[in-house]
C-alpha cells in the first residue's frame, strides 16, 4: 500500500472539508437547514470524533478526545436531541478546528510507517492501519457533499 497515495487522498478530501467549514459565518454554524437534521458545528465534530473512531479505536489505539465528543457527535446524534447540560459544556469552535488538525498530524505521525500491519478484525473490514485511513477519507468526503448542500442553502437565506 503507497503511503503517498493513501496520504493524499485522506488530506485532499481534509482540505476541503475545513475549505468548506471556512466558508461559513459565525451566525450560521449551529443553525438546521430545512430539509437536514443537523448543523456545520455537527459535522466539524462528527468528523472529528468519527475519524478518531475509525482509526484509533477501530485499531486498538490509544484515543484522546473527551467522552462528550461521544456524546455530542458520534452516529446517531442530533443537534436537536442536546439536552441543556451538553448545550453548556460545547466544545468551542475554534478549538474543534485546532484539535482536527492536530488529529491530522497525529494520524499521520502514528501511521505513517505502519500501514500494511494488520489491525484487530472490526465492522469496516480493514485489514490494516492504510484501509482504515482510506474508510476516514471516505467518510469525509460524504461529509463534504453535505456541508456544501447545506451551505448552498445557508446561503439562500
Amino acid at each position: 500500500m503507497r503511503r503517498d497515495f493513501i496520504y493524499h487522498l485522506y488530506n485532499v478530501e481534509f482540505d476541503k472539508f475545513l475549505d468548506l467549514l471556512s466558508k461559513c459565518s459565525e451566525d450560521k454554524r449551529m443553525e438546521v437547514p430545512e430539509d437536514f437534521n443537523t448543523s456545520l458545528y455537527w459535522h466539524l465534530g462528527h468528523v472529528l470524533r468519527v475519524t478518531e473512531f475509525l482509526v484509533f479505536d477501530l485499531a486498538a489505539q490509544p484515543t484522546t478526545l473527551p467522552q462528550k465528543y461521544h456524546e455530542l457527535f458520534f452516529y446517531g446524534t442530533k443537534v436537536t436531541e442536546w439536552n441543556a447540560e451538553q448545550l453548556e459544556q460545547l466544545p468551542d469552535w475554534d478549538t474543534m478546528i485546532a484539535q482536527i488538525k492536530e488529529q491530522r498530524e497525529h494520524l499521520y505521525n502514528t501511521f505513517k510507517d505502519r500501514l500494511d500491519e494488520s489491525v484487530p478484525e472490526n465492522f469496516k473490514k480493514a485489514e490494516n492501519y492504510g484501509e482504515l485511513i482510506l474508510t476516514a477519507a471516505a467518510h469525509l468526503s460524504n461529509h463534504n457533499g453535505v456541508v456544501a448542500a447545506m451551505l448552498q442553502v445557508l446561503k439562500e437565506k
